[in-house]
C-alpha cells in the first residue's frame, strides 16, 4: 500500500473543506465571543457537579487526540494555558453539527459549547451540545505528536513547535515575564528606559562585524547597531542621570549554540557610578528575578528524562550583604588558579614548560581530543596565535578559552586588560587593568559592567591604539559629546537570550528566542 504524501493529505483536507462550504458553514470561522482559556475552564469543575451538571461553558482549541467511537467521539484540544477534553454525543448535537463532526482533523481549531463535567473514568470533559468549524488545518501535525523531533525543522517552523511541544510554549513565555521582571526592576531603582537608534552612520559601543544597509534619500551608508552604548552614554551628557535600553542588537557573525546574530540586550548607565555599582544592579536584579519567578536562588537543569544535568547557586557567600554575595576575582588570579601561570605582563611563552603544558592540557581536553594533538586544526591554530599575541591577549585568550566555560555559579571576573576594552576607565592602582568586570555564569558570560571612561583625550587614544579584533571606528561625534563633559558613571549590559537560558536551562540560544535565524531552505 502506498503511503500518502503530504500533498495528498492536503488535498483531502482541501476536500473536507468543500463540504463543510457545501453544508452553508465556514471552514475559518469568525469571531466568537466568550471562549475561555481551557485551563481556567478545568479549574471551575468541582466533584459535586458529577457527569455532566456543570456550567455551561465556551471553548476553542487546536484537535490535538481524535478517538471515534460509533456515535461517541472524544477529542482533546490544546491552547496556551493547557488541553482539555471535549466529548462529542450524537444525542447532544444537531445533524448538521454531526456532520462537521466527521470533517474534523487533527490540528483543526474548534469551538464548543456544553455543560462541564467528567467521563466515567473521572476525566474532566465538556459535553458539547454545540460544535464550529474555527479553522480548518489544510496541513497535518507532526506525525509524532508528542512533538517534532526533527530539531532543525522545531526552529523553522515555531508555529507548529509552539503547539505541538507544550514545553517549548512554556520556556517562551517565561522569557516573556523574565523581560518584564528586569523592565520593573530597572524602573524600581529609578532608571528611565529610552529608546536610541537601530540604524547608525558609524557602528561602536562594541568589537563586532556589523550588518551593513544603504540609505537612498541621503545617499550614505548605515550599520545595524551593534550597540547602543555611545548614544545611551550622550544622554548622560545631556544630563539624564539613570537610564537603560531593553532592545536588539545586530552583530554580523557566526551562530553557534549560544549566539544568534540579532540578540536582546539590557544596557543601563548612571551617573556617578562605577563597575561596583553595576556589580550590584546585575546581581540584585538576577537574584531577584530568579526568587520572583521560580522562587529559589538555587537553579536546576535538567535533562529530557528529568535527571539534573547541573545546579547553578546564585546564593553566593550569604554571609556578605545582598548585592555583594557573588564571587569577586581578578582575571589574572583566576587564570592563575587554574593554570598555575603567574602573570606578570610578560609574554605568556616565557611561562614555565610546566605551566605551559598544563594550559595546553586544559585546551585538549576542552576541544576532546583522543589523538595525537598535532592533527587537530583547531589546537594548533590555538598555539599559533597564543605565540603571536601580546601579553594582554594572551591573558584573555586563556581566560575566555579554558576558564570561563568552567565558571558555573555566578562569578565576577575583574581588572581586564585595559587595551581590550577601549570604553571603560583605567584602574588607578595599575592602567594596564581595567576597572571592570565581566560576569560568568553557567561556562558563559551573562554581563559586563565598566566604570566608563569620561576623558575625551583618552578615550581618542583608545580608539586609535585598540588591538585586534577590537578594532572599531573612531566616532568623532562621541568624542565630542565627551568634551562637553560627561559625569563619572557606571555602566552595564546583560544579555538577555542568555539570561534566559541560564534561569530555564536551555542548552541552545534558539531555543529561547521565538524566530531564530535560520538558512533558507535551497
Amino acid at each position: 500500500m502506498e503511503t500518502p504524501t503530504t500533498s495528498t493529505y492536503e488535498q483531502e483536507r482541501r476536500t473536507k473543506v468543500q463540504k463543510l462550504r457545501e453544508l452553508g458553514l465556514e471552514p475559518f470561522g469568525g469571531q466568537t465571543p466568550g471562549i475561555q482559556p481551557l485551563a481556567l475552564i478545568k479549574s471551575v469543575y468541582k466533584p459535586e457537579m458529577g457527569h455532566d451538571g456543570g456550567p455551561p461553558v465556551k471553548a476553542a482549541g487546536r484537535v490535538i487526540l481524535k478517538r471515534d467511537m460509533g456515535k461517541l467521539s472524544f477529542l482533546t484540544l490544546r491552547d496556551e494555558t493547557g488541553d482539555l477534553q471535549v466529548a462529542l454525543d450524537k444525542k447532544r448535537l444537531s445533524d448538521l453539527q454531526w456532520q462537521v463532526r466527521c470533517l474534523i482533523d487533527l490540528g483543526d481549531i474548534i469551538a464548543v459549547e456544553g455543560p462541564l463535567g467528567v467521563t466515567n473514568k473521572g476525566e474532566i470533559t465538556i459535553w458539547a451540545t454545540s460544535l464550529a468549524m474555527a479553522s480548518k488545518a489544510l496541513l497535518p501535525p507532526p506525525a509524532k505528536w508528542e512533538g517534532l523531533s526533527d530539531v532543525e525543522l522545531r526552529y523553522r517552523q515555531r508555529y507548529v513547535d509552539l503547539f505541538a511541544n507544550p514545553q517549548v510554549m512554556a520556556t517562551l513565555k517565561l522569557r516573556i515575564r523574565i523581560v518584564e521582571e528586569v523592565r520593573q526592576f530597572m524602573r524600581d531603582r529609578g532608571f528611565i528606559e529610552v529608546e536610541t537608534p537601530m540604524m547608525q552612520p558609524i557602528a561602536g559601543g562594541a568589537a563586532a562585524r556589523p550588518f551593513v544597509t544603504h540609505h537612498n534619500a541621503l545617499n550614505i551608508p548605515l550599520y545595524l547597531r551593534i550597540a547602543p552604548e555611545l548614544y545611551l552614554k550622550r544622554l548622560l551628557v545631556g544630563g539624564f542621570a539613570k537610564v537603560f535600553e531593553l532592545n536588539r542588537n545586530f552583530r554580523n557573525e557566526g551562530i553557534s549554540p549560544r549566539h544568534n546574530p540579532e540578540f536582546t540586550m539590557l544596557e543601563a548607565y548612571e551617573a556617578f557610578g562605577s563597575w561596583q555599582t553595576m556589580a550590584e544592579l546585575v546581581e540584585s536584579m538576577i537574584c531577584h528575578v530568579a526568587e520572583k519567578l521560580f522562587g529559589t536562588l538555587k537553579i536546576e537543569h535538567k535533562n529530557a528524562d528529568g535527571t539534573v544535568r547541573r545546579t547553578i547557586n546564585l546564593e553566593g557567600d550569604t554571609t556578605k550583604p545582598a548585592g555583594q554575595r557573588w564571587r569577586r576575582v581578578r582575571m589574572a588570579d583566576l587564570v592563575e588558579e587554574h593554570t598555575g601561570w603567574h602573570f606578570d605582563k610578560n609574554k605568556l611563552q616565557d611561562a614555565p614548560p610546566a605551566v605551559m603544558s598544563r594550559i595546553l592540557d586544559l585546551y585538549a581536553e576542552k576541544l576532546q581530543l583522543t589523538g595525537p594533538r598535532d592533527q587537530s586544526a583547531h589546537y594548533r591554530t590555538f598555539i599559533h596565535h597564543l605565540d603571536r599575541m601580546s601579553p594582554a591577549e594572551q591573558l584573555q585568550e586563556v581566560y575566555e578559552k579554558l576558564i570561563e566555560p568552567t565558571l558555573i555559579d555566578p562569578t565576577f571576573v575583574t581588572h581586564v586588560p585595559s587595551v581590550i576594552i577601549p570604553l571603560a576607565r583605567e584602574a588607578r592602582d595599575d592602567p594596564f587593568f581595567a576597572d571592570v568586570y565581566e560576569l560568568a555564569i553557567n561556562g558563559q558570560e551573562i554581563s559586563p559592567g565598566y566604570s566608563e571612561l569620561n576623558d575625551p583625550d583618552i578615550q581618542a587614544q583608545h580608539f586609535q591604539h585598540q588591538v585586534g579584533d577590537e578594532q572599531q571606528k573612531m566616532d568623532d561625534d562621541f568624542i565630542n559629546a565627551l568634551k562637553h563633559g560627561m559625569p563619572p558613571a557606571g555602566g552595564m549590559g546583560m544579555g538577555i537570550d542568555r539570561l534566559v537560558m541560564t534561569l530555564t536551562g536551555a542548552e541552545s540560544i534558539r531555543d529561547v528566542i521565538l524566530f531564530p535565524l535560520m538558512k533558507p531552505i535551497e
